[in-house]
């Protein structure tokens, strides 16, 4: 859930991993929605399918990544990655 933005407002995506870029690009749209005047995506590691993806689907919005891994499984996790990052950050 999300409140309602202003469009002087700055929204900041956070999240560990960009694998595919579905959950996040669904995120920026959540926030388009809202009303945010600026959208800003943050994360550690990333790969290209994912920065593909919400680079095409959010032109507008920064993209700020510490690093790529270039593969993903056919389950959509990155390799090597970082593990299951929910794991981590819900303990």
């Amino acid at each position: 859930s999300m409140p309602p933005c202003s469009k002087d407002s700055t929204v900041f995506l956070l999240d560990p991993m960009l694998a595919t870029g579905g959950s996040s690009s669904e995120a920026a749209k959540i926030a388009k929605k809202q009303g945010a005047g600026k959208i800003v995506f943050i994360s550690l590691i990333g790969t290209r399918q994912g920065l593909d993806k919400l680079t095409k689907e959010h032109p507008y919005m920064p993209i700020y990544l510490a690093a790529i891994d270039e593969n993903l499984t056919e389950n959509g996790y990155i390799i090597p990655g970082l593990g299951d990052a929910g794991d981590r950050a819900f303990f």
